[in-house]
């Protein structure tokens, strides 16, 4: 599978499966910085790791997201806690959401939260998210919310987290930001990737004088069924992620010239 962006190999004790999973969740990373989604070095996209562990992979709590690479990215528990030992650590304390969800739902292989400027204004709207513009119509009726209650810290707001967000795939923590979870991290990042554009999308139409166009319930549900008929052998969303990454890789190689 080749070296990670420090020029590390695949050590010994890393399967081959794992290290493939890791060359990919560090290439989401670059792409979120690239794409303008990070968050310093707060915020966390956590990857499950194939095993009866119940382990995953999150970014090393110190790190900026184009700072990260296959090898450094630290393996943790359903508590956040590292597995191995080395030089960096996870953040226990922002990994609660990403641990209550993957310990409650096991179709949440890949788990993306973030605090970016649109889904944050979104989130802090009494009505949410709007389902009027093409990439909030795509999510309508598939979109959850959890009250604001401080920082998601404390271990008792767990089960409420869990039973805000159902059998949803996409939750709007009040207040707060957005998050989005899949079955793998390209499903994943499709699902995150329209919420954005959903979020950025609202947030220009809102600056623009004059009222907006509303969808009719009709309307927005026809559009998921299309959006589904669109995609029927699940292709898009590796498509979509390999093409982010190419993008970011070319940008990369040419700052570096």
């Amino acid at each position: 599978m080749g070296t990670d962006e420090s020029g590390r190999s695949r050590p010994e004790h890393i399967s081959t499966e794992e290290w493939a999973l890791r060359q990919q969740l560090a290439d989401c990373y670059h792409v979120f910085q690239h794409i303008g989604w990070s968050e310093a070095i707060f915020n966390h996209i956590s990857l499950r790791i194939p095993g009866r562990e119940h382990h995953f992979l999150v970014n090393p709590f110190g790190l900026n997201y184009d700072e990260i690479s296959a090898s450094n990215l630290v393996k943790v528990d359903v508590n956040g806690e590292n597995v191995d030992p080395g030089p960096y650590r996870g953040n226990p304390a922002g990994f609660a959401i990403h641990g209550a969800i993957h310990e409650s739902r096991p179709d949440a292989k890949c788990v993306i939260h973030t605090h970016t400027t649109a889904g944050m204004a979104v989130a802090c709207k009494v009505a949410g998210l709007s389902h009027d513009n093409f990439y909030g119509a795509l999510l309508y009726g598939q979109v959850a919310y959890h009250e604001f209650e401080g920082i998601t810290v404390r271990p008792d707001e767990r089960s409420r987290l869990i039973a805000s967000l159902g059998d949803k795939h996409v939750l709007i923590l009040r207040n707060h930001g957005l998050l989005a979870l899949g079955p793998d991290l390209p499903s994943a990042f499709l699902l995150y990737w329209t919420l954005q554009r959903a979020c950025e999308v609202q947030a220009a139409a809102a600056a623009i004088d004059g009222a907006d166009r509303v969808l009719t319930d009709a309307v927005r549900t026809q559009t998921v069924m299309d959006s589904r008929r669109f995609d029927p052998d699940g292709r898009l969303a590796q498509v979509l992620f390999d093409a982010q990454v190419r993008h970011m890789r070319l940008a990369r190689r040419q700052a570096s010239q």
